[in-house]
């Protein structure tokens, strides 16, 4: 897969078929369209997450050319209320008027009644951490767009899925997965950049790491998120950062995170570490 792309569908790895998990990304962080072309015959897609804010007409014409002019989802399910994947929701959820999903512990950052906790600079790791205090981390409001999701892990619309609360990162953080191929839209419970590194994000080398540093404020969680992920013997994952990751290094990188979570994810100093 070239490097680079800002908007890329990802082939499967059973059949070779296109795959139904379109990838956009909006700078800096990746979102999710689940559903078949309309090459396939098939209308019906959802939107996991919605980028940085600004993308909107290009998430809207993406969209419009995979699944036919004026086609909309069926849904929008947030892995968290991060600004980076919730800078469009507002606009988008307006655009289409569609319902928006989320785990229940994540509503209150997403109907104007929470702030999240600000970045923390002092994790280290590069310039991404550096000036993350830029970065904000003010809650939005969807009113009554925004509904939690089912507690039986059922997916709105997506029946093959089923969603794993994976917090750390934040209280409210979802992973959605698929069984039958064993595929993970993991959020930013794990990611495949380093994404404290400016570097690491221009080049998109792909490698396993943590949540962002910056923004995780519960690191026992977070360690117990990437554990619970990795006993799912994913054969396939895409996260909020990074490119896709398959196969044998996607195991074998995400077991060793698993294992020595302490050493390769949590920072020597920072706000929230010693929580």
């Amino acid at each position: 897969m070239l490097r680079n792309e800002s908007d890329r569908t990802v082939e499967a790895t059973d059949n070779g078929q296109i795959s139904d998990i379109h990838q956009i990304t909006t700078l800096i962080v990746n979102l999710y369209m689940i559903g078949k072309p309309k090459e396939s015959g098939a209308a019906d897609w959802v939107l996991v997450d919605t980028g940085i804010g600004r993308f909107a007409n290009k998430i809207i014409g993406a969209a419009e050319e995979r699944f036919g002019v004026g086609s909309k989802p069926k849904a929008i399910i947030l892995t968290h209320g991060h600004f980076d994947h919730v800078g469009t929701v507002i606009e988008l959820a307006d655009h289409w008027e569609v319902p928006v999903f989320a785990h229940s512990l994540e509503l209150p950052y997403l109907t104007g009644r929470k702030d999240y906790p600000p970045a923390d600079p002092t994790v280290g790791g590069g310039l991404m951490a550096g000036i993350s205090p830029l970065y904000p981390n003010e809650g939005i409001d969807l009113g009554g767009r925004i509904e939690p999701l089912p507690s039986d892990g059922s997916v709105p619309s997506l029946p093959e899925w089923r969603w794993i609360h994976t917090p750390g990162h934040t209280p409210g953080h979802v992973s959605l997965f698929r069984e039958k191929d064993r595929t993970v839209i993991a959020g930013d419970a794990f990611i495949t950049v380093k994404q404290e590194s400016a570097l690491s994000v221009m080049t998109q080398t792909r490698e396993i790491h943590g949540p962002p540093a910056y923004f995780t404020t519960d690191w026992q969680q977070a360690r117990e998120s990437v554990r619970k992920l990795a006993a799912l013997n994913l054969a396939t994952a895409y996260t909020g950062h990074g490119q896709p990751m398959f196969g044998r290094d996607l195991a074998g990188q995400l077991e060793t995170l698993a294992r020595d979570f302490d050493r390769l994810a949590i920072p020597d100093q920072g706000r929230y570490v010693h929580q």
